[in-house]
């Protein structure tokens, strides 16, 4: 077990019923950001994320296509895996419900929960979206074509009647309140805290945790008189019908941390620091999946973090209606780190953003090639040109070492507080204090008096482009966990050495090198080349 503090932070799983849009993806980038912030702060972090695969409309897609349900999310896997590689994003588990060891968790919690008398069978009558799953009458919306489920409205509702296995949600419903009084910042935003509040203070209503005629599903480990449902031969009774699918996805949590295989690594990493969910599975994971918990007798997350939704022209994206925007396409043009920044940095992390393609176009050339790229490129080039490229020290008290203590501390705050965009706009901050320096002290006007003889000129000079050196130094460093690629080609034309390996582990605490002047002394910069080439709007769109 590592004597460093420890960090599990998770994602949650993909529903893997079609290749995967960039509002899937957006809270995965940021979560890889966080992961890489404690990795190369010297925490040791694992990161989970992965894809949800079992349900009636995965069966159904599968089945149009002529595959088996488990060829189908293989190929869709396939895709979901390569767009996380080519935006960078390095979990330490990719976990698939479909993964055997799941499949052991999902019955050990269903033999804790019927064990405690939270699971009995009944009769389960109402509307079912093959999407998402059963709904409430009163969670749906009505119109003159009839009920549709708010968050797939395009999708056909189907009635039906059946046997299943309810779990006793109701049961836990002062629990629950008490730890939501005792924990008040476990769910954040607090408005989002505040939403799930009153609809336990509503009342809570038992909910199904089977299918009686879903074959496409981890089989129930109980028949209706409690006996094991497994045979003789191996082989699970099919008359206990299949877990439902969110009472199995929401496991995948504890699966991902060791339970039940590997108490020792359990025990490591659970509970998790840190859920990062969508605001349309808010209900499950801080309502439904913490009753849970509490029924198997498992401690519940520390902290669930609820982000919005990205829409186009005011319209919730979707993968099923091609109403999306393709991360590969995004890379294609933008690179793995220019597309990165641009969706953590255009999208706030706490609520809805309407996006467009342009609106990142304009992000990238203006933070990235313009701010950033352009004050890196030419504080190297001057370097190069008025020094022969040999590095000077920084100035204890110029105008940039005082600004930077408080950049660095809206930044850290607001990476703390999961609020990415602010964290990358507080950095952005100093990028404009150190180009807004470079017009102010116009080191070219410093180098032609150097070079006509002025002793006091050349001081200057040296004074000046080592604090520029400096500060792109410190942005590269800090910028790391979102831009960890352009971080490394950053480091090396500043001649430094970037010692995180391709996940962001290994290499100094993060925090000692973010000090004004921790830069090695002497040695010369590299050569630069831009690491955001401008783009124009009409010639990359996809």
């Amino acid at each position: 077990m590592s004597e460093r503090p420890r960090y599990y932070l998770t994602t949650s799983i993909a529903y893997a019923n079609n290749r995967p849009g960039l509002h899937t993806l957006y809270e995965v980038i940021g979560a890889d950001a966080m992961a890489r912030w404690h990795r190369m702060g010297g925490d040791d972090t694992r990161f989970l994320t992965g894809t949800d695969e079992y349900s009636v409309n995965i069966a159904t897609t599968a089945a149009e296509r002529g595959l088996a349900p488990k060829a189908f999310v293989d190929e869709m896997v396939a895709l979901f895996r390569t767009a996380d590689a080519a935006l960078g994003i390095a979990p330490d588990r990719f976990i698939r419900t479909t993964d055997p060891d799941h499949q052991r968790a999902v019955h050990e919690v269903i033999r804790r929960c019927y064990a405690n008398g939270d699971l009995y069978p009944g009769t389960y009558e109402g509307w079912y979206c093959p999407n998402e799953g059963f709904r409430a009458v009163s969670d749906l919306i009505e119109d003159a074509a009839g009920f549709h489920c708010p968050n797939h409205p395009h999708v056909t509702l189907q009635w039906l009647s059946e046997q299943n296995w309810f779990f006793r949600l109701s049961k836990y419903q002062a629990p629950l309140e008490r730890h939501f009084a005792e924990h008040p910042d476990w769910v954040e935003p607090e408005y989002r805290r505040n939403e799930m509040l009153g609809f336990i203070r509503g009342g809570l209503e038992d909910f199904s945790a089977s299918r009686q005629n879903a074959t496409w599903g981890i089989p129930f480990p109980i028949l209706p008189d409690g006996s094991s449902a497994l045979r003789s031969d191996d082989t699970w009774d099919p008359a206990a019908g299949t877990v439902y699918v969110w009472f199995d996805a929401l496991i995948n949590y504890i699966t991902g941390a060791g339970f039940p295989d590997d108490p020792a690594a359990f025990e490591q990493w659970w509970p998790a620091d840190l859920h990062v969910i969508g605001k349309d599975i808010n209900r499950l994971h801080t309502v439904m999946w913490p009753a849970m918990l509490m029924s198997a007798g498992i401690a519940l997350p520390r902290k669930v973090w609820v982000h919005g939704h990205l829409t186009l022209q005011g319209e919730k994206m979707s993968k099923s209606r091609g109403y999306f925007l393709d991360p590969m396409d995004m890379v294609k043009s933008l690179g793995t780190d220019g597309t990165r920044y641009v969706a953590l940095r255009e999208v706030p992390f706490d609520r809805d953003a309407d996006v467009t393609w342009d609106s990142f176009v304009r992000r990238y050339n203006a933070d990235l090639a313009n701010d950033y790229g352009n004050l890196l490129n030419r504080t190297l080039t001057m370097t190069g040109r008025y020094l022969d490229g040999a590095r000077p020290e920084p100035t204890a008290d110029g105008r940039l070492a005082a600004a930077w203590p408080a950049a660095l501390t809206a930044y850290e705050s607001a990476f703390g507080a999961c609020l990415l965009h602010d964290a990358l706009g507080a950095l952005w901050e100093f990028v404009g204090a150190a180009n807004r320096a470079v017009d102010a002290e116009q080191p070219w006007v410093l180098a032609k008096a150097a070079k006509a003889g002025d002793a006091a000129a050349d001081t200057a000079l040296r004074g000046v482009l080592g604090d520029l050196l400096e500060a792109c130094r410190l942005i590269a460093f800090a910028a790391a966990p979102f831009m960890p690629t352009a971080a490394a080609e950053a480091a090396h034309q500043l001649g430094l050495e970037y010692a995180y390996g391709a996940d962001g582990n290994g290499g100094p605490p993060l925090r000692d090198l973010l000090a004004w002047g921790a830069a090695p002394v002497g040695g010369k910069v590299g050569t630069p080349s831009p690491l955001f080439p401008r783009l124009e709007t009409e010639s990359v769109e996809p």
